[in-house]
């Protein structure tokens, strides 16, 4: 069966939004299980890289359910916290909170002025957009001067004594799971699969840099599975 990455450009991105639509239900519990909720944890750390002040904005990107959005605004209440997504059903699952803003968006095209933003933060977006350094060069744009950019994503996982059991893991395990308990095992086919092709954490250290993003440094997580990177606009 085609899934997203067989597809490019403009019918990818349609592809993607259809399947999260899909698994939009069951995204939370299904993070929850794939990672055996060390994602909550991540969110965690994306805020704190984030270095929020009273009365910062924050735009957290291709936000989902809005989970790293509710995680900022429970660790600095006076900020302003916008969620924003361009899969409606994903929304719908995540407005449980009144306090959070939200806003249909395109990463490749966002649509708010220039310097809107304090921060910048995202969970597993990059690896699902058709064009990486774009998507960068919009949040550049959004941000205020001396704003920071968080990316939490997968990362390629180099070869190492643990692959057998992460290429289980990732082929094997995800999609079962994914299927059992959502329906749709295809979705959780594609996840694994856009990991695996996605950029290692050095080169899109390289994207970040390439579009002026200064003091870049990430950390690996997940048994090399994971990264979180961030950086500051000048």
């Amino acid at each position: 069966m085609t899934t997203p990455l067989d597809l490019k450009g403009k019918e990818r991105a349609q592809g993607v939004q259809k399947m999260f639509s899909k698994i939009a239900p069951n995204y939370d519990l299904m993070n929850r299980i794939m990672t055996a909720g060390q994602d909550i944890r991540w969110r965690k750390e994306v805020i704190r890289r984030a270095k929020l002040d009273k009365n910062d904005s924050l735009l957290d990107l291709g936000a989902g359910t809005g989970d790293i959005a509710r995680e900022g605004l429970k660790q600095h209440p006076a900020i302003s916290a916008l969620a924003a997504d361009f899969t409606l059903e994903m929304m719908r699952a995540g407005k449980k909170d009144a306090h959070l803003n939200w806003s249909s968006a395109d990463a490749l095209n966002l649509p708010f002025p220039d310097k809107s933003f304090d921060a910048v933060v995202s969970g597993f977006l990059m690896r699902n957009v058709t064009d990486v350094s774009r998507t960068l060069k919009e949040q550049y744009r959004v941000l205020k001067s001396g704003g920071r950019i968080v990316i939490l994503d997968t990362t390629k996982p180099r070869p190492n004594i643990l692959t057998p059991f992460i290429n289980i893991h990732l082929n094997h395990v995800i999609p079962f799971l994914g299927g059992l308990l959502t329906g749709e095992r295809d979705a959780y086919t594609y996840l694994p699969d856009s990991t695996k092709g996605f950029l290692r954490a050095e080169e899109l250290v390289a994207h970040m840099a390439a579009v002026g993003f200064k003091k870049i440094n990430f950390e690996i997580k997940m048994f090399g599975t994971v990264a979180i990177h961030w950086g500051e606009k000048e």
